[in-house]
């Protein structure tokens, strides 16, 4: 007859695990940027970026007569820059994938594939476009500020293209195929 395992040592174990990971994680981190994180101009762009929409989706909202062709305007160039985006993304991350594991959550959500002070910037960035847009399509529904949330693509393409080229994959492990 065996033991069954408290829920407490159940946790204890998870945790210790999450733990360990974490610092797996954390030292992965510090050798692949021991100079520096690179790629701090992606991470503006992404800032910036969602500062521009935020801006025009406002004034669109608060005033569409005036304003809803400027919003209009950058919310496409958004939409198909992100586009083009993630076609860099996928090609960069293909090469990469020659020798590195590239999953999707590490690419475009940058799950465990970049630091801290990488992660939190561009995924805030992301989830403020996807915010304002949804609220400007909110307050005005049946406009073009409905068109405004496709404009986010930027933002994720943004996230695929630092973790395409800087991103902390696991190494491929060799399958013994052909």
């Amino acid at each position: 007859m065996t033991e069954r395992e408290t829920a407490a040592a159940a946790r204890a174990r998870v945790e210790a695990r999450r733990d360990r990971d974490r610092a797996e994680r954390d030292a992965r981190f510090a050798e692949a940027f021991r100079d520096g994180v690179p790629g701090s101009w992606i991470v503006r762009s992404s800032v910036a970026s969602s500062v521009v929409l935020t801006v025009v989706t406002v004034l669109a909202a608060a005033w569409p007569d005036s304003f809803i062709r400027p919003f209009f305007v950058v919310a496409l160039v958004w939409f198909v820059a992100g586009c083009a985006l993630f076609v860099v993304d996928i090609l960069v991350a293909a090469g990469r994938s020659r020798s590195v594991d590239v999953g999707l959550g590490g690419l475009f959500f940058l799950a465990g594939s970049a630091p801290p002070s990488v992660r939190v910037p561009l995924l805030a960035s992301l989830v403020a476009q996807v915010v304002v847009v949804v609220a400007g399509a909110a307050i005005r529904p049946f406009t073009p500020l409905a068109f405004g949330t496709l404009a986010p693509v930027l933002g994720l393409g943004w996230c695929g293209l630092w973790a395409a080229r800087h991103g902390v994959f696991p190494e491929r492990r060799s399958t013994g195929g052909a």
